[in-house]
């Protein structure tokens, strides 16, 4: 049971996820500034959003299962599926790197600052908000 219910939650972290990313890709194009070298300049709101909105509902997810009275298999369902299909380690890796590698070196610690602080923080207000 509790493989199925990841499967089918991740499912839909990833359908999610698939919407965000390409609701600020469409935005982007319309909107873009561009580099010296004429290409838009790329930073990742995109991640961010899934990345913060998943540690949020990780940090839901430990206390309301519980306090519901759901069993583990519902918390791994949220935590595992939903937030794991939803957030992303490797994509926010790889756009560190590429703005790393376009000299962005602000951009790219802005990035890493960015996910670390919002995503504590959005952990953090779950958790308060489950307890």
């Amino acid at each position: 049971m509790a493989a199925a219910l990841v499967g089918v939650f991740g499912m839909a972290g990833a359908l999610l996820r698939f919407a965000v990313d390409s609701w600020f890709a469409h935005r982007a194009v319309r909107r873009s500034a561009h580099s010296p070298s004429g290409s838009p300049r790329h930073w990742p709101w995109a991640t961010l959003t899934v990345n913060v909105a998943g540690c949020l509902i990780i940090g839901l997810s430990m206390g309301i299962t519980g306090r519901l009275g759901l069993g583990s298999e519902w918390e791994a369902a949220i935590a595992t599926g939903l937030a794991g299909g939803l957030t992303t380690f490797s994509s926010w890796t790889v756009a560190t790197v590429r703005l790393l590698t376009e000299s962005r070196f602000g951009a790219a610690a802005l990035n890493v600052g960015a996910n670390l602080a919002a995503g504590g923080a959005a952990a953090a207000l779950g958790i308060t908000l489950a307890s």
